[in-house]
């Protein structure tokens, strides 16, 4: 394999995979976290308000990194976003949100598709073959009720023939919700972090923020059900003996 070959396959994701485990080595995870947030919030606060401009192209390069190395502190900035910078937030986290996903979705397919494909023959087939037919549906499903963790959902779909079109797409639409839920939610820690409080996460366990998501999830489902309802009929009917 040639050089430049050999950059393109694993050029991204060691590059992503370095900056997962840079994360860690470096203590940055003991860093970043809600303390650390109430302590300083005064401080970014001001800074937010006189620089809007650079605090919204900074954060989005934040967020974008953030979730192309996978790292676990997406719903802190979420919420801390809906304090700082407000109802923009949702806007700002849906555009790098896609880009930070899309580039996992790009790096796995490139170094891991083949290998799984190899491996895992009929049966990866049939996941595939499954995934791919319902695969806009599908997705949106799984951005809307998270039910696997974000970074994992980045990874699956890579490993199908869904398009990078189709990837975004589902992407952007199905974690609208969520952010818009998690934004309003940390509107709420504004005054709470002013004082020098540490928010109570507990509301965000809530039956009245999940079960709204749940029932999209449900809706984004209905055309895979619908399909596979019509399909079905179809093989029953006889067949017309004239």
């Amino acid at each position: 394999m040639e050089p430049a070959s050999i950059i393109r396959k694993w050029g991204l994701p060691v590059a992503l995979l370095c900056g997962l485990v840079g994360f860690f080595a470096s203590g940055l995870h003991d860093l970043v976290s809600w303390q650390t947030v109430t302590l300083h919030y005064a401080e970014i606060n001001h800074f937010t308000q006189q620089n809007w401009l650079a605090s919204y192209a900074g954060f989005a390069v934040l967020y974008i990194a953030v979730v192309a190395f996978s790292l676990p502190i997406a719903s802190l900035l979420t919420l801390a976003a809906g304090a700082l910078i407000g109802w923009p937030a949702i806007g700002l986290i849906v555009l790098a949100a896609t880009a930070g996903a899309s580039l996992v979705f790009i790096a796995a397919r490139g170094l891991f598709r083949d290998l799984l494909r190899a491996r895992a023959g009929a049966f990866f087939a049939t996941i595939e073959s499954g995934f791919t037919n319902n695969a806009f549906s599908f997705l949106l499903f799984l951005r809307l009720m998270p039910v696997a963790p974000f970074w994992a959902v980045n990874i699956l779909p890579a490993f199908t023939r869904m398009t990078l079109p189709q990837f975004i797409a589902a992407t952007a639409i199905g974690i609208i919700p969520g952010t818009s839920v998690y934004v309003a939610v940390g509107r709420g820690f504004d005054h709470v972090l002013a004082r020098g409080e540490t928010p109570d996460l507990a509301a965000l366990g809530a039956p009245q923020i999940w079960l709204p998501l749940a029932g999209l999830a449900v809706l984004a489902l209905m055309p895979i059900l619908y399909r596979h309802v019509t399909s079905t009929r179809s093989k029953d009917q006889p067949n017309d003996p004239s």
